[in-house]
């Protein structure tokens, strides 16, 4: 029986790993369109959203499946919960990612005032925080949790410059009022899709630990 419930362990691992696959390529795929001001590979990139949508529910189901098939320890349905938690955060990156892509078919219709150096650079953090969280999730990996909440800086701090940025640029033109406001929703998204991930790791410190910064214990 035992060995029944970790190869079914085992599964929901892969269906997180391939579940942070898709979210990582829904947001590679947002910034390449923002960046190329590529309006069909945005549209595609709206669309993918319902894959991530139908991946959460098939977790989902691994994971009631579990609890309800299975006698899990404690330790156990710390990990199952942790899962399920984290699948919701998953699922809010995608939609995230999802209006960013809405947000760039409107911005491909002229050339940016602005540089989009610092949007990929908050990207590029955020895609590593999602991708650190959930590989800590499948190796156990403390350290590497609380590596990935102690990131949250350099996303907030990114998110900070950029809408500094862009203040100026409405200053310098009130022109780029709408692309500034616009573009500064984007980073909006990237900080919060940073929180997620933040989300992420702490719930795999709970499933390893028994500890969740709301003091919630299992």
């Amino acid at each position: 029986m035992r060995k029944k419930f970790e190869a079914q362990l085992a599964d929901l691992n892969k269906s997180l790993i391939e579940m942070g696959g898709e979210i990582e390529f829904a947001i590679r795929n947002a910034v390449k369109a923002l960046l190329e001001q590529d309006v069909a590979l945005a549209r595609q990139a709206i669309a993918y959203d319902d894959e991530i949508d139908a991946k959460e529910k098939d977790i989902e189901s691994q994971c009631l499946k579990l609890l309800l098939q299975q006698q899990p320890v404690a330790s156990d349905l710390r990990l199952i919960s942790a899962a399920l938690k984290m699948i919701t955060d998953m699922e809010r990156i995608g939609d995230q990612s999802a209006d960013i892509s809405g947000i760039t078919v409107y911005l491909a219709r002229k050339p940016y005032a602005y540089s989009l150096d610092r949007i990929q650079m908050i990207a590029g953090a955020t895609i590593k925080m999602i991708k650190e969280a959930i590989d800590a999730f499948v190796i156990k990996d403390l350290e590497l949790a609380n590596s990935v909440i102690g990131q949250d800086d350099i996303v907030d701090n990114l998110y900070l410059q950029i809408k500094q940025d862009l203040i100026s640029l409405i200053k310098e033109d009130v022109d780029n009022c709408e692309e500034a406001f616009d573009l500064m929703t984007i980073a909006k998204y990237f900080e919060r899709i940073g929180d997620h991930a933040v989300n992420i790791a702490e719930w795999v410190v709970f499933s390893l630990t028994g500890e969740h910064k709301s003091n919630r214990i299992i």
